[in-house]
């Protein structure tokens, strides 16, 4: 098929749908203004995501830190050395610091950062029970209500073994103190009764302080008969010779 030609007189330009708009020069220049204006929004928010980078990497090292220390205090108690878990305390109580200082936002409330303020709750109150000096609160410690209550409940675990310790060393009065205060801690917790989403989970920690709770005074009860029953024995032992 030939193609066909235009008729004698007709135009060899192309109409009007043919021609290629050109942008004025007002238009090229609002178009550089709008890339000129996202590449700036661009860069700030790469600052903005460098420094919530930065700061999540700070949080996290100071996080996983603050839960050695917690950890290693609460060791220390179990063995005795009361002297190495205050220095200890008192390390993870700056560590604390900085965490809050430093995380923000969503840092702050991710769960590595409450997981460690829980810890260091929970190593603060193992030693003030363990050792009967006051119980700092939330406020005195300078963390969220939610990760100290639940630190708090986790703080009966310790107490449990530490109550099964006085047991092995005959101490049967002092670790019937121990599973008051136990008790205490569960009659407070259970009356906290709020939303997950506003607790971080405190009614699970609390159903587990009772299971704690319930064994423990099973073995409280069980040594102490076993030891009412040792102390008849050895007075009929002594009767009969």
């Amino acid at each position: 098929m030939t193609a066909e030609r235009p008729s004698p007189g007709q135009s060899l330009e192309p109409g009007p749908a043919a021609r290629v708009d050109r942008p004025s020069g007002a238009a090229r220049a609002a178009e550089l203004n709008r890339v000129t204006e996202i590449d700036g929004i661009a860069e700030q928010a790469r600052a903005c995501l460098e420094e919530a980078n930065r700061a999540r990497e700070a949080a996290l090292a100071l996080s996983r830190e603050l839960i050695r220390c917690s950890a290693n205090s609460i060791r220390a108690i179990h063995r005795g050395e009361m002297d190495q878990a205050s220095t200890l305390l008192d390390r993870a109580a700056g560590l604390a610091s900085q965490l809050t200082n430093i995380a923000r936002g969503d840092i702050f409330y991710a769960g590595y950062s409450q997981d460690s303020l829980k810890e260091f709750a929970e190593a603060r109150s193992v030693y003030a029970l363990v050792n009967n000096e006051p119980l700092p609160n939330a406020a005195t410690l300078g963390i969220p209500w939610p990760a100290y209550l639940n630190g708090l409940g986790e703080a009966v675990g310790e107490m449990r073994r530490h109550c099964l310790d006085l047991l092995r060393g005959g101490k049967t009065s002092r670790a019937e103190f121990i599973l008051d205060i136990m008790d205490i801690v569960y009659s407070v917790l259970v009356t906290i009764d709020y939303p997950d989403a506003v607790t971080s989970g405190l009614r699970r920690t609390t159903d587990m302080v009772r299971g704690i709770l319930e064994r423990t005074r099973a073995d409280l009860t069980t040594a102490v008969l076993q030891q009412r029953l040792d102390a008849r024995m050895e007075e009929l032992s002594r009767r009969l010779t």
